[in-house]
């Protein structure tokens, strides 16, 4: 999702956007002879004949299987004509994945009853509406492919043979003593190119014809993908289930993890000096009586231990859900986490009203860590915290004049980050360039 941000916003380089070579030609001059043009014309040839066997597949097995849903015997038809589809939907998707770059997932296979046999197999195909969408596509794209084929072949190869044709237009042969292509005979009449304007003036339009085939294929193409991608690749539905699923155990494991921070917390930090507290009440209380200097000593080193418990406890909550973001929202809960790093941090809150809680949340630990990793690591003589709402969605952005180099697919803290900021739709941009400065984006839904 950061990528995808990127590439949309211009904020920084897409990790797969690397310098391309640039050509000489522009992309109009250069289209008819790109290797993605060949490709794609390629595909709507190769469609045709495709399409032919898909529509004769889809067309006689439905048919057969419903004047057969009379007798039992339509049913497994019709079955096998869905997962008949499906296989071709298969085909359909790995052709369009290598000539046109059009990575379309597998839809979730058909889920029958483990120990239902084959009709609990048939009923499951018959209740998928994949299945279904497969055998649309089978119908509605076969007077798609004929047009796609008969426009792009016929410009495609008149577009090349009038841009070549002065190489090859003797091989005609001579009428009335003129070579050339006789275009219109009456009888009285007769128009052939022979003539030299004539044949220039013939390159010239089949050259401008052969440089606008390639950007009527890609629009041809386009209904192709569109076809594919809505009808042969997973409902919106359950891609979005798939989404949620990955987030549900994204926000589990996030949620063990920090319970097991909170538990090492305790454990090493404040319930350790809480022991060691009631050991050294214990050592005054028996020194007490015999030595009351010395209990008296032991008992202000436990009273300096318990107030550094107490500052532990209260870091600790503060981590988990300040009681200054309950009471008084981001904006003062963001400058009492500046005010504890390292480097002097310009707050600026511009909200019209509180998130839900939350996406407040959220935000609150996703500053907090941004500025633990100014103070540990940027080595930055000042930091920066912006918080603003834009349409449904609220953006926040840390900033940092320090060295740089942040990278947040290296496996640091930044990458759990991202992925906490994935579970409820949000999005983490980094922009962090050797030598620096750093800039750090997050963008969160205004409503979780």
């Amino acid at each position: 999702m950061a990528t995808e941000y990127a590439r949309q916003t211009g904020d920084q380089w897409a990790p797969d956007d690397r310098p391309r070579r640039r050509h000489v030609l522009p992309p109009a001059l250069r289209a008819p002879v790109e290797a993605r043009t060949w490709r794609e014309f390629g595909y709507l040839m190769l469609g045709l004949p495709v399409s032919v066997l898909f529509f004769v597949f889809a067309v006689t097995m439905t048919s057969l299987g419903m004047g057969l849903l009379i007798t039992f015997l339509g049913v497994p038809v019709l079955a096998a004509c869905l997962a008949g589809c499906r296989g071709f939907g298969a085909v359909e998707r790995a052709r369009a994945r290598g000539m046109l770059k059009l990575d379309v997932a597998d839809p979730a296979p058909v889920r029958a009853k483990p120990d239902g046999g084959p009709m609990s197999w048939m009923l499951a195909m018959l209740r998928s509406g994949t299945s279904w969408r497969h055998l649309l596509y089978a119908v509605l794209h076969l007077p798609w492919a004929v047009f796609a084929f008969s426009v792009s072949l016929v410009l495609w190869s008149y577009g090349w043979a009038m841009l070549t044709y002065p190489l090859w237009q003797w091989v005609f042969p001579v009428y009335a003593g003129v070579d050339g292509i006789q275009l219109y005979g009456d009888g009285t009449h007769h128009i052939y190119l022979d003539e030299a304007g004539e044949l220039a003036v013939t390159s010239a339009f089949g050259l401008l014809l052969t440089l606008a085939t390639p950007w009527v294929v890609r629009g041809l193409v386009t209904v192709d993908r569109v076809l594919v991608t809505g009808l042969l690749g997973p409902s919106r539905l359950a891609t979005r289930v798939s989404e949620l699923e990955s987030d549900r155990g994204v926000v589990v494991d996030t949620a063990a993890a920090d319970l097991r921070r909170i538990e090492r917390d305790l454990h090493d930090g404040a319930q350790a000096r809480l022991v060691a507290l009631a050991m050294d009440l214990g050592l005054a209380k028996e020194k007490l009586a015999h030595d009351p200097q010395a209990a008296a000593r032991m008992v202000d080193e436990a009273h300096g231990e318990v107030k550094i418990a107490l500052q532990e406890l209260r870091d600790l909550a503060r981590g988990i859900h300040p009681a200054v973001l309950t009471d008084r929202g981001l904006d003062a809960a963001l400058s009492a986490v500046a005010s504890r790093c390292t480097v002097p941090v310009r707050v600026e809150v511009d909200l019209p009203a509180r998130p839900a809680p939350a996406i407040e949340g959220i935000a609150y630990f996703t500053v907090s860590e941004l500025l633990q990793n100014v103070s540990k690591h940027a080595r930055a003589s000042r930091a920066t915290v912006d918080v603003w709402q834009t349409a449904d969605r609220l953006m926040l952005q840390v900033g940092d004049d320090g060295q740089g180099g942040a990278d947040p697919t290296a496996g640091s803290g930044l990458a759990g980050l991202a992925e906490r900021l994935d579970a409820v739709d949000g999005v983490l941009v980094v922009d962090s360039p050797a030598g620096g400065p750093t800039t750090v984006t997050a963008e969160l839904p205004w409503r979780g």
